[in-house]
């Protein structure tokens, strides 16, 4: 018989291993953890079982988690116990995240801290920037300075990374303008440039607390019908000195993340988004999928081209990772 014997390379569990081309590992993880301005909270997330709302009081505890799960970095989101029209609290040098940074920094030094620089979680409106009262739409050009502001004063907290998730044009020029003429140039930008208006993004606004009251993000956040607008976005960051580039949500968009692979050599973040969580973790539950399509999902994300994710799967996969599941 005259064919090819690809089996050959599938036949015991330690030849698949060796030749296995895309593996996830620890490093690769970064996890979201969710914190509020108020004390003794620990709250799950309705929508998002396994999640939680923690307090700074008891941030101790997670991140101890963290540490033992063996997660290398962690994305820190705020809720705040005020919020205003300007988003006052995401620009506060004593604010939730910022002291949320600090906390980490000292029990935990070794974790890398990134925070998410946006004013959506701070505003009493839910929009990721200053509304214009004529047309009642975020008004971009007058956003940029406070979130100068929000990642200056991230930096000043001890962030290791910055991670602006506004898509407002031209925010990551002035956000690496304001670190550098701050003393902060070492500090890098991963920027959620590809930032779909994504209905998988429920769960979240649940979890942070910052649906808006009015409208919606599209006239900033992007059509989920094209993929050459997010060429051009890729193109506008890199010119303006991104150091990593997000693609949001991920599963929907791995073709998107394909394309930023190919097209740049900056690493690629993919953003396994709330909605995508959700639906895995209650399938699980239901019985309808095992554990295992999770470490599946991840390895999709990564044979896409990321280089790392961020899920809140994170400590469910170093325990997979742990048991010898991949």
């Amino acid at each position: 018989m005259n064919f090819d014997r690809h089996r050959r390379l599938r036949s015991s569990t330690f030849m698949r291993d060796m030749v296995r081309e895309t593996k996830i590992t620890k490093e690769d993880l970064i996890y979201p953890i969710f914190v509020v301005e108020k004390d003794d909270v620990r709250e799950e997330v309705p929508s998002m079982k396994g999640v939680f709302q923690i307090s700074l009081n008891l941030l101790e505890k997670e991140l101890d988690a963290v540490k033992e799960a063996g997660i290398k970095s962690v994305i820190f989101f705020g809720i705040p116990k005020e919020k205003d029209a300007e988003g006052h609290g995401a620009y506060d040098d004593n604010g939730v995240v910022q002291e949320a940074c600090r906390i980490s920094k000292r029990l935990h030094p070794e974790i890398l801290v990134i925070l998410d620089t946006c004013l959506c979680e701070y505003t009493d409106h839910g929009h990721c920037g200053l509304i214009d009262p004529d047309t009642q739409d975020v008004d971009n050009d007058s956003t940029l300075p406070l979130l100068v502001r929000t990642a200056v004063s991230q930096a000043r907290a001890g962030a290791d990374i910055i991670a602006p998730s506004n898509m407002m044009d031209g925010f990551v020029s002035e956000i690496r303008k304001g670190l550098d003429d701050n003393g902060f140039s070492h500090i890098p930008i991963m920027s959620y440039g590809i930032k779909y208006a994504s209905k998988f993004y429920g769960p979240f606004r649940d979890a942070a607390d910052s649906t808006p009251s009015f409208g919606d993000r599209r006239t900033y956040q992007m059509d989920p019908a094209n993929r050459l607008e997010a060429h051009r976005e890729l193109s506008s960051d890199l010119e303006e000195g991104c150091d990593m580039m997000i693609v949001k949500p991920a599963l929907s968009y791995l073709d998107i993340i394909r394309d930023v692979r190919d097209r740049s050599d900056v690493p690629v973040v993919a953003y396994n988004v709330s909605g995508e969580y959700a639906m895995t973790r209650t399938a699980i539950d239901m019985g309808l999928l095992d554990e295992a399509v999770i470490m599946e999902q991840m390895i999709s994300m990564k044979r896409a081209g990321a280089d790392m994710i961020i899920t809140y799967f994170a400590k469910d996969i170093c325990r997979m990772l742990d048991e010898g599941m991949e």
